[in-house]
């Protein structure tokens, strides 16, 4: 039978021609069925129901087809078995798909939903499965190839200049060998991968290592060392252009230096260099340490830099920005804080030389607002955050005090990446990773997380991509990140491309292996090794990338971009260097990094302007900083100041000292087991005795969830509504000596069960000086029935109210004026607060990954949380009737003020006299919201000039 094979090889081919016929009926298909949804169109309904079944029937048959392609010609590989699984997939739903719409129109099945579901899902697979065929068709790298800095990675003029050095050459040295191999084998990377690697092993030939060269394919050896006219790879590459057994095919023709090169190689015995093959461009791991350049009038390093730059360029240095656009950028850049009107003044009319300099150096030293400010920059860099996935489970962990008391006392970043890499119990959580449930796949166990966020973070390089096979995008194996994951690994891992298991095990090995081996026999000492590898003077990868961060952070766009791909060419490789080795040099010192890039004239430039959005991505040239929006922390922080505080508690208090209450509620038990609380009323008491001796003062701070009535000794003390208000009450002519009873009634809101909790705490002062403080904890006692009248006085019988349940301040947060102690007008710095529904819309991500870039452009999701948003809006409308009360409803003082707090300059005549035709003399707290809003949405206010 096996004479007739080539029909059934025949027979296959045709599946590249008949695929296309079920893809455009079921697309179609799924696309008229979307416009019939509530009944519409019912005239599309009989064409719907004949491409379905239509298209099902052809899928079957494609699918058929495929399998015979696969089996009859000479196709093998992962990426094979992948698409044949996937189109077979496609195939059996759109079967399914065309059965359940029959079922639909015979009335066995109620409505179309079903059938729906399973035509989307048809749709789907199909989708996947003509991904995984133009992989087939066109290479792996079909999609990435298009992408900006993928092109043209390969570069023919190195292979002509490579060739003309070879000729010249009686025989080759070893090194001429090693560049002579290293070149045919991109050769072989750029033409041959795309059929012959190890996802696509066609005519079961694979180029991309040593083995499946020399081992050849089903037409025998491909490479006969020293007679390149017996070596079927170079008979295939030399044939005419119209041949059938020409290689590469689809009009891929070789270039001439390019079969040369191939044809000396072989002549030279086909040497194998034991060296990684370059691919992709990748930049020098040492630094270059460049000397600064002569530069008429420049005396800072970077505008040495920046004005040879300009020179190159043909670019003029532009005036600096005056004093006010400058000392709003540097606070919003250093502290994250709009500079006070009465700090723009002193500045405008300070005459001191060296005024900004002296600016700088207040702000640096500024170590509480510093440190609140960049913290979100870090939280963001190394996937830290207050809530989110894996902090239930445990799978995830914080490393907010270890992080804070870093930047808190400039640590040097050698010494932090040390702790990072190799970590204590405060900083592991950076390199733990999250605890997935369920069936994790081979890319994502804790141990390739680890090296996922260091790659990423710390190195500028991508391994994600290299987790599942050799990059598509840069030189990174397979075999290199499973051996840099190996370092975080208790055991011996094995290899998996694209989850499947090779059957070859891991070697453990740091991705750049010239700066020291870090193998040992556990993992605690090769986290050590690699603590000291990775820190050293020469990786300047390392330190090129966070130099390359803060210039971005800075100036709005970074030396390379993007930040996380750093072996991309930078725009100036001398100051991106010049600037890494200074701060080597600096003893690594963060702030001093800072200082370097911001008392440059380059900073203080104004902003520069680009016609398009791409000459800031691809076509960039640098003309000063780029126009920044501030962030979500920032623009939060901004209108706490001007308006009034927008968050309440904070996720993390780097103050500490907070008093030991928890939030408690009645004890709720549904089926032997805590429930959240039901909506209504609890009722609470605490019963004290006080000792015989004089009260000087006794104060109270009481904050319920959601209402409540607070009573001493059967007398109201206070009341109210809101949780997020801390209501503070002197009590002292209430208390006696003796026993005391604290009675209160609190109101869970709500429609159904949902957390609920009160806070308090009440600090005795007495004559002697002594003190006494009560909180609220578990020796409280509730009950959730209406008690008889008298429950709020001593004598009250409360033998039968249980105890109740302690749920702590993690719905909460901690309420940062829930103190005894005086706050002077600060605030929650947002960058302290969880993550909350405004600030993601502002872009504040998630952090369950590493997040190094926020997108400035503008959302439509951030325009409807700005003009309709709830939250927004009762913060302005809370802030208004604060203004109105402060100033007396003194409408001119209000507008000079506005402006100066926000904008730091006085209204013009015009703006003046529209807002106060809005004010009018008697201002309303609608008008004043208006006005709040209309100042806080400008352009002025948004941005960082």
């Amino acid at each position: 039978m096996e004479e007739f094979n080539w029909i059934l090889q025949l027979l296959g081919r045709f599946h590249p021609l008949l695929v296309h016929f079920p893809i455009g009926l079921l697309v179609v298909a799924l696309f008229f069925e979307l416009l019939t949804i509530g009944g519409k169109r019912p005239a599309l309904r009989e064409g719907i129901h004949w491409m379905v079944y239509v298209g099902a029937a052809f899928g079957v048959l494609a699918a058929l087809l495929g399998w015979l392609l696969r089996t009859y010609d000479d196709y093998s590989g992962d990426l094979v078995t992948n698409h044949q699984n996937v189109g077979i997939a496609t195939a059996v739903f759109s079967v399914i798909t065309a059965l359940l719409l029959r079922n639909t129109l015979n009335g066995k099945l109620s409505d179309y939903r079903v059938y729906r579901s399973g035509l989307m899902v048809t749709v789907i697979l199909l989708a996947v499965a003509g991904h995984l065929g133009a992989n087939l068709t066109h290479g792996e790298d079909y999609l990435t190839s298009v992408l900006p800095g993928n092109k043209d990675a390969y570069d023919n003029s190195k292979s002509v200049a490579l060739l003309a050095e070879l000729k010249q050459s009686d025989s080759l040295s070893e090194i001429q060998q090693d560049k002579l191999n290293l070149e045919v084998r991109a050769i072989f990377a750029h033409n041959c991968y795309q059929c012959h690697s190890e996802n696509k092993q066609k005519g079961e030939l694979v180029l991309e290592h040593k083995e499946g060269v020399f081992k050849g394919g089903e037409s025998g050896p491909a490479i006969v060392a020293g007679k390149p006219s017996e070596s079927e790879l170079y008979r295939r590459v030399t044939l005419s252009p119209n041949d059938d057994e020409v290689m590469p095919k689809k009009g891929k023709v070789l270039k001439d230096n390019e079969i040369a090169l191939i044809k000396l190689w072989i002549q030279n015995g086909a040497h194998w260099s034991d060296q990684a093959l370059k691919v992709f461009p990748e930049a020098a791991l040492a630094l270059e340490s460049p000397e600064l350049p002569k530069v008429e009038g420049q005396s800072h390093p970077v505008d040495k830099l920046i004005g040879s730059y300009f020179e190159k360029n043909s670019i003029d240095w532009s005036e600096s920005v005056d004093d006010r656009t400058f000392i709003r950028r540097v606070y919003m850049d250093v502290i994250g804080l709009l500079p006070e009107p009465e700090a723009i003044a002193e500045f405008a009319n300070d005459s001191i030389p060296d005024k900004r300099g002296a600016l700088i150096d207040t702000l640096l030293g500024d170590t509480h607002n510093y440190t609140q400010n960049w913290l979100s920059f870090w939280n963001d860099l190394l996937r830290n955050d207050y809530s989110g996935t894996g902090f239930i489970t445990g799978g995830r962990k914080q490393i907010t005090d270890w992080l804070y008391s870093s930047l808190q006392e400039n640590k040097s970043y050698d010494q932090m990446v040390k702790e990072l890499v190799n970590p204590t119990d405060a900083s592991e959580g950076f390199i733990k990773g999250i605890q997935w449930r369920g069936v994790v796949n081979a890319s994502q166990r804790t141990e390739m997380q680890a090296a996922q966020n260091i790659g990423q973070s710390l190195l500028g390089v991508n391994v994600k991509c290299a987790s599942c096979h050799n990059s598509f995008v840069s030189n990174l194996t397979l075999a290199e990140t499973y051996g840099f994951a190996s370092i975080f690994a208790d055991s011996v891992l094995e290899l998996n491309r694209c989850d499947k298991p090779l059957g070859k095990m891991a070697k453990v090995n740091f991705l750049y292996p010239e700066l020291g081996d870090v193998e040992a026999e556990s993992v605690k000492e090769r986290l050590s090794k690699l603590s000291e590898v990775i820190i050293k003077p020469e990786n300047g990868r390392l330190y090129r990338t966070i130099t390359n961060r803060f210039w971005k952070r800075l100036m709005g766009r970074g030396i390379v971009e993007p930040a996380d791909e750093m072996d991309n060419e930078p725009w100036d490789s001398d100051l991106l260097d010049w600037l890494a080795s200074d701060f080597i040099a600096s003893g690594y010192d963060l702030k001093h990094l800072i200082k370097q890039i911001i008392t440059s004239k380059a900073y203080q430039l104004p902003t520069a302007h680009y016609e398009k959005l791409e000459d800031i991505k691809s076509n960039y040239v640098f003309k000063g900083p780029v126009l920044r929006r501030m962030s979500a922390e920032q623009f939060s922080d901004a209108v706490s100041q001007v308006i009034k505080p927008m968050y309440a508690a904070v996720a993390f208090n780097p103050k500490g000292g907070e008093l030991p209450s928890s939030r408690i509620w009645h004890r709720e038990i549904k089926f032997d087991r805590d429930v959240l609380p039901e909506p209504g009323k609890r009722y609470f008491r605490k019963t004290i005795t006080l000792p015989n001796k004089s009260i000087t003062s006794a104060k109270v701070l009481v904050s319920v969830d959601h209402s409540h009535t607070l009573y001493i000794n059967d007398k109201k003390a206070s009341e109210g509504s809101d949780w997020t208000k801390v209501y503070r009450s002197d009590v002292t002519p209430l208390l006696l000596k003796g026993e005391n009873t604290i009675a209160i009634e609190g109101i869970n809101e709500g429609t159904i069960a949902n957390p609920a909790g009160i806070l308090f705490s009440m600090k005795i002062i007495y004559s002697d000086g002594s003190e006494m403080i009560l909180n609220s904890d578990k020796s409280w006692k509730s009950t959730a029935e209406e008690p008889d009248q008298g429950w709020t006085s001593v004598a009250f019988d409360d033998s039968n109210w249980v105890e109740v349940r302690n749920y702590g301040t993690s719905n909460w947060g901690k309420l940062i004026d829930f103190s005894f102690e005086e706050h002077n007008g600060e605030f929650a710095r947002a960058s302290l607060v969880q993550q909350h529904p405004f600030m993601k819309a502002l872009g504040r991500p998630s952090r369950e990954n590493v997040a190094t870039s926020r997108d400035d452009q503008a959302t439509l999701l951030q325009a409807l949380e700005l003009t309709n948003g709830e939250f927004f809006n009762n913060v302005l409308e809370e802030g208004a009737g604060q203004w109105l009360k402060r100033y007396d409803d003194n409408s001119e003082k209000i507008v000079d003020e506005l402006y100066q707090k926000s904008l730091g300059r006085k209204p013009t005549d015009d703006e003046k006299e529209i807002m106060l035709a809005v004010l009018g003399n008697q201002p309303k707290q609608e008008a004043l919201q208006d006005i709040f809003w209309s100042t806080l949405i400008l352009p002025e206010f948004q941005f960082i000039n």
